[in-house]
Parts: structure tokens; C-alpha cells; sequence
């Protein structure tokens, strides 16, 4: 069975199934990494007093400082948008500052030299054993390593992005990762579920990306073990496994993209800023994104977060 966990300034908490309701967990953890370690308290908490979930005011349930990875071009929905060949498009990773981390209602702040606002729904997988540089993870032993999943939304200034080549700054500007509401750890039975995660993202209630797991390239159990080829992990650290199609960055037509590989990139860059300046799909100041993660039977909810956006 599933235990949902939430957080809050006051502590952790432990959701009860279809109840809106949660119970406080009695435990000293400070962090993510100490709260998995105190499994026991999470046992206990469904035992105790508990308060109206809508009354909280949750925080991010993943806590900083952590790792954060991310993989690139995961789903073959995004792939083609991106302008790849899903078949032969090769894994790739990156990292994000934990500083970017932000709770599943606060806003989403984009600076003022930042032109381009994308969004990126994206399931995260968040480790509860300690994973070494040379592990190889298989679908038998993805859970003694993955504990839990949460929403994410990997928040993209994309003329930073393309223009710099730079993923790290682009994506880890604060309030750039907004995750949760909900740290979902998984019972043994879940792992059957997880190509049946739907993710789904709406801004001001438009729907923008609607796809399942069926769609992702490299699996989490593939995806972490190539990851541990150099990049060792620890509990409480977290894997952003890609986002679906339906982003509002999208490649050119190819003979657009063949004739602007031919300008000197001082005019490429500008000509395709100047082009994207007119795409309203980019996020704009009061817009609310809506993002959320779960099976279409409700067997794994991973809940709903609602950002709103300020231009600063």
C-alpha cells in the first residue's frame, strides 16, 4: 500500500487514503533523506489526530540542499517536437540547482531578463537507498532504490537555454522546480502501475501536455543505471525522468532550421528570438499552471499543483 506523505513548516504528515484528511508524523527529520530513514513514525502518524489536508500549506516535500538530475529529450512525443528521431536520439542528463525548488502553490517567478518562460511537466523519482557510481538497476531491483515519486514541473527560460547552450542556469533560477503536493512511496505492487502514469499540464485551464509513461524512451530502471555509469546518488535525491510533447518550444520546419544553420549565429539567435517573441504559448505574467500525475483509476495520485506566474 501506497503512504502519502506532505509537508509543511510544522513537519511532515501523513495523508489517509481518500480521506482529505492527514495526521501529523512524529519524528525529528529534518530533511527528506532523515524522513524515509524513520519509516516507523510514517507507520505510527495513520494512528494519530488528524486535520483537514485543505487547511495545510504545504511545502515542497522533497527538501534542499539534493541533487537533482534531469533527464533531456525522455519522450518520444517530445522528441518529435524537438525535432529528433525518437529511435536514435541519445540519453542525456543534467543537473539543476536544489535552490530551484519551490512548494507545489508557490508562485513562479520569472526574472527580468528572461524573455522565454516554458514549462515542463515531469515525474520525479526520488531515491531512498543509496545508489553507487557502477550500479546496475533492473525492473527487479528498482525498488530496493526508488522510494517515491512526485510532481514536477521543470520551469525552462529557453533564450537563456538556446542562446547560451546552457541547461544548468536556465533551470535553476528560484522557484524553477516546483514539486509536489505529494511524496508517494511506493509498495512493491505499485511498480506495475507506473507505465500507466498520466502527465498532465494546463495553463489557465487550456490543456497544453496529456501524455503516459507508455510514451517515455529510456524507463526509470534503464535511466538510472546509466546515470550510475558517473553520477552517484543518495537518499533523498531526486531524478526528473523528461517531459511529454506539448511544451511551447517547438523545432522549425527542417528546411527552416537547414537555412538558419547557414547565418552567422548572432543573426540565427536573433532572427529566432524575434520569431518566438510572437508565440503566446510562452507563459506570461498572472497565468496559472496547473500540473498533475496519476493512473487513470486512481491507483497512484500523485496530486495537483497550481503555480501562478509573476514576471519581475
Amino acid at each position: 500500500m501506497t503512504t502519502t506523505v506532505l509537508r509543511t513548516a510544522e513537519g511532515w504528515w501523513v495523508e489517509l487514503p481518500g480521506a482529505g484528511r492527514a495526521a501529523k508524523v512524529a519524528t525529528a527529520a529534518r530533511t527528506t533523506a532523515e524522513l524515509l530513514a524513520d519509516r516507523a513514525a510514517l507507520r505510527a502518524a495513520v494512528d494519530e489526530s488528524t486535520v483537514d489536508v485543505a487547511e495545510l500549506d504545504l511545502l515542497s516535500p522533497i527538501t534542499a540542499p539534493c541533487r537533482v538530475v534531469a533527464q533531456m529529450v525522455n519522450y518520444r512525443s517530445h522528441a518529435r517536437d524537438s525535432g529528433f528521431d525518437p529511435d536514435t536520439v541519445p540519453p542525456t542528463f543534467f543537473r539543476k540547482a536544489s535552490g530551484s525548488i519551490s512548494g507545489p502553490h508557490a508562485t513562479v517567478v520569472r526574472p527580468a531578463h528572461v524573455a522565454l518562460l516554458d514549462y515542463e511537466v515531469e515525474l520525479g523519482l526520488v531515491l531512498g537507498a543509496p545508489l553507487p557510481v557502477g550500479t546496475a538497476v533492473t525492473e527487479a531491483s528498482l525498488p530496493r532504490y526508488l522510494a517515491g515519486l512526485v510532481v514536477a514541473n521543470d520551469i525552462s527560460a529557453r533564450d537563456v537555454q538556446l542562446t547560451k547552450g546552457q541547461f544548468y542556469e536556465s533551470k535553476s533560477y528560484p522557484t524553477f522546480t516546483p514539486l509536489g503536493p505529494r511524496l508517494v512511496l511506493l509498495a512493491d505492487n505499485d511498480f506495475a502501475h507506473l507505465e500507466r502514469l498520466r502527465l498532465r499540464l494546463w495553463v489557465n485551464g487550456a490543456a497544453r501536455q496529456d501524455h503516459t509513461l507508455a510514451d517515455l524512451i529510456v524507463p526509470p530502471a534503464r535511466a538510472l543505471t546509466l546515470l550510475a555509469r558517473f553520477q552517484e546518488l543518495a537518499p533523498g535525491d531526486l531524478l526528473l525522468t523528461g517531459t511529454p510533447g506539448g511544451t511551447a518550444l517547438k523545432a522549425p520546419p527542417k528546411p527552416v532550421e537547414r537555412l538558419a544553420a547557414l547565418l552567422p549565429p548572432a543573426l540565427k539567435w536573433r532572427l529566432f528570438l524575434k520569431g518566438q517573441a510572437k508565440n503566446t504559448d510562452y507563459l506570461q505574467h498572472g497565468d496559472l499552471i496547473t500540473a498533475s500525475i496519476g493512473t487513470d483509476d486512481g491507483a497512484l495520485d500523485l496530486g495537483t499543483q497550481c503555480t501562478p506566474v509573476e514576471h519581475r
